[in-house]
């Protein structure tokens, strides 16, 4: 199996959702779309109070060149445009809608053999973002400064309890696979990988039972090879990704696309599918409800802006939940309540049982070295920890805190239970600052 040097392997626990079907989210009485849904500035919103909109309808435009733009979940009314506090402390603008029932749908033309302009255009204007949490606005990422010669899939999926990847990969193989090579037109590149561990057997078989596979891509061919990889955390991470099926390194604080590599998530190919083919803007999208906390876990295709409050009494309640996640438990999000509405970048929600995590008090670093074997970028998070602690920020920074991607793997294996990405995120924010 191909890997990377570090990482660990975690409990995936996986099994209460890996064989349940993708089952529709139906309408709720609101919905609370936010303007913040990716990376870059907000959207502009196009809609005002009181105006008809229908499903699929554009209702905030990207403000910028890296910006998306946003789309009504449902034919509805616009009921408010304002800000919203949420269970992670976050205030964003959001647009209330209020559904008025069955309606027209606000798609756009498909596109029958588009050019690559087109595909991007097209990208574009449906607001696809990376989904597999980064939120980076497709379009741009499709438009590299560097010459690529390779696209890379990704289908690893490796944070716990999430399978909205594998049930897209398991349920939908046919149109992923065209949605793939949808973007690999739009870059021009020949070379596709795709990416998958190997806890996910069944999605492996299936994209090759539907496509094949070959030693290796070859120049001129449109060959999507299947590569599957150890089950290692946090092999699905963009530079661990790259390298364990290319072993192209791609350099500290560069770009994939400066090893001639762009990377894309399994969910992100099959919006692509759905807007180039259909017409489909990204205004759902499926994730995983997990945790000993919820008393039925389910994988949900759910329109963005949907109160998490009724996405848990959709799955029956909480039962015994002494912790919130939006998202996997390595980099997800914690919650205080179920103020949170659903958005592009939203994988997961866990509620977990106290018998789930590890909640104890820090105690001092032993040196052990565990932090420094198991990390992916070749960092030492414990001098990244100990020099922001004595504020010292630039020796921290010159450890490396600007080259972690807060993967969690060395807070995981902590004997002392530092709160090692904490310190990194406090270097991050302080070096910004300038302190």
């Amino acid at each position: 199996m191909k890997s990377f040097r570090g990482g660990t392997h975690i409990p995936d626990n996986k099994q209460q959702t890996a064989n349940i079907p993708i089952e529709i989210m139906p309408v709720v009485p609101d919905y609370y779309v936010s303007l913040a849904q990716h990376i870059g500035k907000p959207a502009e919103p196009i809609v005002e109070v009181g105006q008809l909109v229908k499903e699929g309808e554009l209702i905030a435009k990207a403000s910028g060149f890296v910006s998306a733009n946003i789309h009504s979940p449902v034919c509805g009314t616009i009921v408010d445009i304002g800000p919203y506090k949420n269970a992670t402390g976050a205030t964003t603008t959001c647009i209330h809608i209020k559904p008025t029932g069955e309606g027209t749908l606000g798609y756009y033309e498909p596109l029958n053999d588009p050019t690559a302009e087109q595909i991007v255009a097209r990208i574009a204007e449906a607001g696809i973002v990376g989904m597999g949490g980064a939120g980076f606005p497709t379009a741009v990422k499709l438009q590299p400064k560097d010459k690529v010669d390779t696209l890379v899939i990704n289908g690893v999926e490796c944070e716990p309890y999430l399978n909205c990847d594998n049930r897209l990969m398991l349920e939908k193989p046919v149109e992923l696979l065209k949605g793939i090579r949808l973007i690999a037109k739009a870059l021009g590149v020949s070379r596709i990988y795709v990416g998958i561990e190997a806890n996910k057997p069944q999605a492996i078989q299936t994209l090759l039972a539907q496509d094949g596979t070959a030693p290796k891509a070859t120049e001129g061919s449109t060959d999507i090879v299947v590569v599957p990889l150890k089950t290692k955390y946090p092999q699905g991470a963009e530079k661990t990704l790259i390298y364990a099926t290319t072993k192209r390194k791609v350099p500290a604080g560069g770009l994939p696309s400066a090893v001639g590599v762009v990377v894309c998530n399994v969910a992100t190919a099959y919006a692509v599918y759905q807007a180039v083919t259909l017409g489909k803007p990204l205004y759902e999208r499926v994730m995983t409800v997990s945790g000993n906390g919820i008393k039925k876990p389910q994988n949900l295709l759910v329109r963005m802006g949907t109160p998490l409050k009724d996405i848990v009494t959709f799955c029956a309640g909480l039962d015994n939940c002494d912790k919130l996640l939006m998202g996997g438990p390595m980099m997800g999000k914690t919650l205080v309540d179920l103020s949170y509405n659903l958005t592009k970048t939203d994988s997961g929600f866990l509620a977990l049982h106290e018998d789930e995590y590890v909640s104890v008090l820090p105690t001092a670093c032993i040196h052990c070295g565990r932090c420094v074997d198991v990390c992916p970028m070749h960092l030492e998070p414990l001098y990244i920890d100990f020099y922001i602690q004595v504020n010292d920020t630039a020796t921290a920074v010159k450890y490396g805190a600007l080259d972690c991607f807060e993967c969690g793997t060395c807070a995981f294996v902590c004997p002392a239970r530092r709160p090692l990405v904490q310190s990194v995120r406090l270097t991050k924010q302080r070096h910004r600052e300038g302190k």
